[in-house]
């Protein structure tokens, strides 16, 4: 979607408009989506995430000030709703067990696929390689989704492609 229409449909969506906030929808959320699963490897937690982020957005579209930032804001919005349900799928788990449980991905790696590879890199790596490889937002999008300083992505970015590196070289 072409970034003068977006703004125009988010500005339509403070305004009201149903119709807005349907092609919007539409539009971002099975990228939404995978993100949200990315994080947290997790199809159902995944989706109660992006459904929990589309009810806070209708709730607080009209207090985003700069319509140009709304893909970076629904993002962040769906990355703290997916770190929540994260946190509290932990929280109830150490209710029950004294030792902490880590949800991240298991990491299996086969050399020849790139998306597995992509998937064993630390969450951290792996969020922005998603965002700025298959979600292409720019870095300063972002550094506002993952709460980081530019130069942090771009380190995150390179620790990422040095690890993918290795391993296709190791694959030789």
């Amino acid at each position: 979607m072409e970034k003068a229409k977006l703004d125009m449909l988010v500005v339509d969506m403070q305004m009201g408009s149903v119709k807005a906030f349907d092609q919007i929808c539409r539009h971002f959320h099975s990228s939404l989506l995978r993100f949200s699963f990315k994080i947290c490897a997790h199809e159902q937690m995944a989706h109660d995430a992006v459904q929990n982020s589309w009810l806070k957005m209708a709730k607080s579209i009209k207090s985003l000030n700069d319509p140009r930032a709304f893909k970076s804001w629904i993002y962040q919005l769906v990355r703290w709703q997916t770190l929540d349900l994260l946190q509290k799928v932990n929280n109830d788990v150490l209710d029950f067990n004294t030792d902490k449980v880590d949800v991240a991905v298991t990491c299996e790696i086969d050399h020849s696929d790139l998306l597995s590879l992509i998937d064993c890199l630390p969450t951290i790596d792996r969020q922005a390689v998603y965002l700025f490889y298959l979600e292409q937002m720019t870095l300063a999008e972002i550094a506002i989704v993952v709460e980081v300083p530019i130069g942090t992505v771009k380190s995150r970015l390179n620790r990422a492609r040095q690890f993918l590196k290795n391993k296709f070289t190791l694959k030789e």
